[in-house]
């Protein structure tokens, strides 16, 4: 996109650009409607607010360069060479149109059409929001020669804006502490916030992102520090996804181009696996629930390899019907545009509605790969013998299907066998848990509350269905009966994969497994088919991993349970007397070495238990760790295991 078209007005970003909606009371109220929740994801949200306005300033043609900071006192630094918000009286609000960005919710440059062409951030909250949950902000900006700031309290100013220095160098330089009144996590993660920013430097080819962690010192006696920049954008983002795959072709299918004044960017690459892992964004907003761009997308991409392989004469001995999700059989892709005013929708709000997008993407998609299909006849072929495979196997699964869709409870057929079901039928008070093994099965089924908790034992270790085709999948006794006991339909008109959960039997699914690497690796393939199959369950915050205890301890008639080797360590020291072999230690390696009594108020009681809770907070991330972890490639499996092991002596 040309500067004219992203710099509006000739960049006159002044007081005037700033417009206010609404005022600010409510956000401390309810901070979940703001940001998601008030736990781990909210917290991380608060960066992604700020680097957001960074990231406006980047796509206006501003700023190259932003740096995140994680200081020794949990704080979150960030600092853009941008243009620097603006300073100058606010007419409207009499004040510094600065302490109206960050004290009026809903106030800030992109509600103002000449600043900015198009902006990030899913609710426009922005700074303003996270000052409101920060126990203190401080605010630079390096503008005119000179350095003015303004400090807050939970929001409010604590001095009116004025000048602290000179500088050369213009920008904004944000720094705030999380209220640890509002949040009930307060400690960043290094590799959630590493996993946004290196998405969004492959989603904005030639911006550079640093992220410096001062509470960790490497070998090197430096801090933790990562630099993430992209010179090819998207190509580069769908190799990174694609690094631990098998792949169909050869480089990437690469669109860039502007479809009725949107900028659109796709780039698509076929694997030899079975999955589609199709990843959608609206100005840097992950849209994890599609829309009217991913609907054009696909439209295009069906229409258009259909037309190739019939003029191809590719299909004349083809005998089963070609369907569309055939044409996304080891599909991956990245679809990003931008646009103006993006409406969103849809549960979480990241579904994309405006309807012109879908007509702009189609078009664009279906320019591009009809000129790549014409241009590279061997790899339209190998393509199209993909497609043609995916239809046969896609053919052999419904019988499979079938036989799931005749044992469902929507259908009048039986539970799996297997199942103790709870007797309350009401999913939002229903558990259902996945349980490894007959014996810690039949261990959790006495010591559960019948009313509400459903046991379903699962023999060893499920297939893994990242290297499985669709109907062996189907095919799987233990798959089957996890369908079967969700309740769950398979199949639509526009996707037989897709699983319909509408009558979904229960709100909580619980993997219950032994604390040893067995268990992890089940638990592993368990989620695996949940990303893969029935990702909504995901999405909807219904899955979770249940946390047995490692360890029983006991000195005399004192017992306490520890979930790690750090609480063991605390009972011997406080009970211990000095000496640890006065302390009995029980180390619980499976589910099947507690009694029934102890599974329930371990592991199972909702009063003492701790479930962790499995949520997508960044697909592409998700994508390539499941691909990584359960696909062929030994070598980058093996590095994860070693940086992030919970156990010894780990087998990759």
């Amino acid at each position: 996109m040309s500067e004219e078209q992203n710099a509006p007005n000739n960049g006159n970003y002044s007081a005037n650009s700033i417009q206010v909606l609404e005022g600010l009371e409510a956000v401390r109220k309810r901070p979940a409607m703001y940001i998601g929740d008030i736990s781990v994801k909210g917290l991380h949200h608060l960066v992604y607010e700020i680097v957001d306005n960074s990231i406006d300033e980047a796509l206006a043609g501003y700023c190259d360069h932003i740096e995140v900071t994680i200081n020794e006192d949990n704080s979150i630094t960030v600092q853009d060479n941008g243009r620097g918000i603006p300073v100058d009286y606010h007419e409207k609000e009499q004040k510094s149109a600065l302490e109206v960005a960050m004290t009026v919710l809903h106030a800030g440059g992109k509600f103002d059409k000449g600043s900015y062409k198009v902006s990030g951030g899913l609710h426009g909250v922005g700074m303003s929001c996270v000052n409101a949950l920060s126990s203190h902000m401080t605010t630079q900006v390096f503008r005119d020669g000179k350095i003015y700031q303004q400090e807050y309290e939970i929001g409010k100013p604590l001095y009116d804006v004025k000048v602290v220095g000179s500088s050369d160098h213009t920008g904004t330089r944000q720094q705030f502490w999380p209220d640890a009144t509002i949040f009930t996590e307060t400690v960043y993660d290094y590799k959630i916030l590493a996993a946004r920013l290196r998405e969004l430097a492959y989603l904005n080819a030639g911006l550079r992102i640093s992220l410096t962690d001062r509470r960790e010192v490497n070998e090197d006696g430096n801090f933790r520090s990562d630099q993430f920049y992209s010179q090819d954008g998207l190509r580069e983002f769908v190799r990174y996804i694609e690094s631990s795959r098998e792949h169909l072709t050869g480089d990437v299918i690469y669109i860039n181009t502007e479809k009725q004044g949107i900028p659109i960017e796709v780039a698509i690459m076929y694997n030899t696996g079975f999955s589609e892992n199709v990843h959608s964004y609206v100005n840097n907003i992950n849209t994890i629930e599609g829309g009217t761009h991913l609907s054009g997308f696909r439209r295009a991409l069906t229409r258009t390899l259909k037309k190739y392989a019939e003029d191809s004469k590719m299909l004349e001995k083809v005998k089963v019907e070609i369907a569309g999700d055939d044409f996304r059989e080891g599909l991956t892709a990245v679809i990003s545009v931008k646009v103006a005013e993006p409406q969103f929708e849809g549960q979480t709000k990241t579904k994309l509605g405006n309807n012109e997008v879908m007509g702009a993407v189609d078009q664009a998609v279906g320019e591009a790969l009809t000129n790549y299909l014409e241009e590279h006849p061997k790899e339209a072929k190998i393509i199209v013998d993909k497609v043609i495979l995916a239809a046969t196997a896609r053919h052999a699964a419904r019988k499979a299907r079938e036989m799931v869709q005749r044992k469902s409870p929507m259908s009048g057929g039986g539970l799996p066998g297997k199942l103790a079901d709870c007797s309350d039928k009401d999913p939002v008070k229903c558990e259902l848990f996945l349980v490894e093994g007959d014996s810690a099965g039949g261990t959790a089924k006495q010591g559960r509350n019948r009313l509400y908790q459903a046991i379903l034992p699962l023999r060893g270790k499920i297939l893994n269905v990242e290297k499985a085709m669709y109907h062996k999948a189907l095919e799987s006794d233990e798959i089957r009966n996890i369908y079967t006991a969700l309740g769950v339909t398979i199949g639509t008109e526009e996707d037989s994969k897709a699983a319909n959960i509408d009558k979904l039997r229960y709100h909580k699914i619980i993997i219950m497994t032994d604390a040893d690497v067995d268990g992890s690796h089940i638990d592993t393939l368990i989620m695996t088919f949940f990303f893969r199959y029935m990702p909504q369950i995901i999405q909807n915050g219904y899955l979770y991993i249940a946390t047995p205890p490692l360890y029983l301890c006991k000195k005399g008639k004192t017992e306490e349970y520890c979930w790690t080797d750090a609480q063991r360590q605390k009972f011997i020291d406080t009970y211990g007397g000095g000496q640890e072999n006065a302390v009995h230690t029980q180390r619980y390696k499976g589910l099947g070495e507690m009694n029934a009594q102890q599974l329930w108020e371990t592991t199972m009681d909702p009063d003492n238990r701790m479930l962790k809770q499995v949520n997508i907070d960044n697909a592409a991330e998700a994508d390539y760790v499941f691909s990584m972890l359960m696909g062929e490639d030994v070598g980058p499996r093996r590095e994860f295991i070693e940086e992030n092991a919970t156990y010894a002596n780990i087998d990759a």
